[in-house]
């Protein structure tokens, strides 16, 4: 693969890397400080959800090292790339939710925006990843959606 698509791909990846990342410590946070009438359910759903996100990072880490280049990490460098927001304070639980289904959609997003740059790569390795993160993503952001009516 020549280096200009082989880089653009890794920083298309380190973007992903970021949201994933971001979205794992927003859902572990949201395990952590739930309350109300859901919380058990909720807990136990927040920590599926972000024991998941926990493999992920791994697995989107490891293809950008597979493409000869660094996988960012630490918190300056995710915060620069993330599309996903942190939280303002604890909200209630149904905030908590909403939140959890956009940024699921956001990660969507950007799995998404890396598909022309994989294909016009022939990169099927990088491609194969972004279908199952999308899937993955899509169906958290179904159930999310489905809990708030």
């Amino acid at each position: 693969m020549p280096d200009a698509e082989r880089r653009a791909i890794a920083e298309g990846l380190s973007r992903l890397l970021a949201d994933t990342y971001t979205l794992y410590l927003k859902t572990h946070n949201f395990h952590w400080n739930v309350t109300g009438p859901q919380f058990n359910t909720l807990h136990q759903m927040f920590e599926l959800q972000y024991t998941e996100l926990a493999l992920a990072v791994d697995i989107i880490a490891e293809r950008i090292r597979a493409l000869g280049e660094f996988a960012p990490g630490s918190y300056g460098a995710y915060a620069k790339l993330s599309s996903i927001k942190e939280a303002e304070g604890v909200p209630d639980a149904t905030e908590m939710i909403r939140q959890l289904a956009d940024d699921q959609a956001a990660v969507v997003r950007t799995a998404r925006s890396l598909f022309p740059l994989a294909d016009a790569a022939h990169d099927e390795p990088t491609a194969d990843l972004l279908t199952q993160r999308m899937q993955i993503h899509e169906k958290t952001a179904w159930m999310l959606r489905a809990m708030l009516g």
